[in-house]
């Protein structure tokens, strides 16, 4: 049952200036569209803002320590929860399917890594300003599996090679 970060990120690392991310490519909105379909997707409640919207087709379950402030999806076309913790998010995300993703932000990254098994990574050749940035990927903990070059940006898989102990 595999949870699998999934993240755009800049060569210096960043993902976002705290309300958006600075990269928006056609191409890797796409596959993160397909790639995710179907499967639980954990994000902090400021990633879920910056987003705008419940995604069709998948369930999202938004940590943040106030659920009640957020509006659950009611039209059919997509599936919500909120939760206090991440690992609320992922008891419930696990519960729901095989394959769980941790869509960010910095935060929730950054708590989620030791329990992550994969990365599914947008490596963008650039650097970008922002003060939000997804975890130091360490080589000794992680082995690259698949590179596909895509001119400005890499589409770039990760697995997991060293256990870490668990934060919680």
């Amino acid at each position: 049952m595999p949870v699998i970060a999934i993240a755009i990120v800049a060569s210096n690392g960043v993902i976002g200036d705290g309300t958006r991310q600075p990269f928006e490519y056609a191409e890797d909105w796409a596959r993160y569209k397909q790639v995710t379909r179907g499967h639980p997707m954990i994000m902090g409640r400021r990633t879920f803002e910056a987003i705008g919207r419940w995604l069709p087709g998948r369930t999202t379950i938004v940590i943040t320590s106030h659920p009640e402030r957020i509006d659950l999806p009611t039209d059919g076309r997509a599936t919500g929860h909120a939760v206090t913790s991440l690992e609320e998010a992922l008891a419930l995300a696990r519960s729901l399917d095989d394959t769980v993703f941790v869509a960010g932000g910095g935060g929730v990254y950054a708590e989620a890594m030791a329990q992550v098994d994969e990365l599914d990574l947008t490596e963008v050749h650039r650097p970008a300003e922002g003060e939000v940035h997804f975890p130091p990927i360490d080589p000794t903990v992680w082995r690259e599996t698949r590179r596909d070059p895509r001119g400005e940006f890499d589409f770039v898989g990760y697995e997991r090679i060293v256990s870490l102990p668990s934060t919680q």
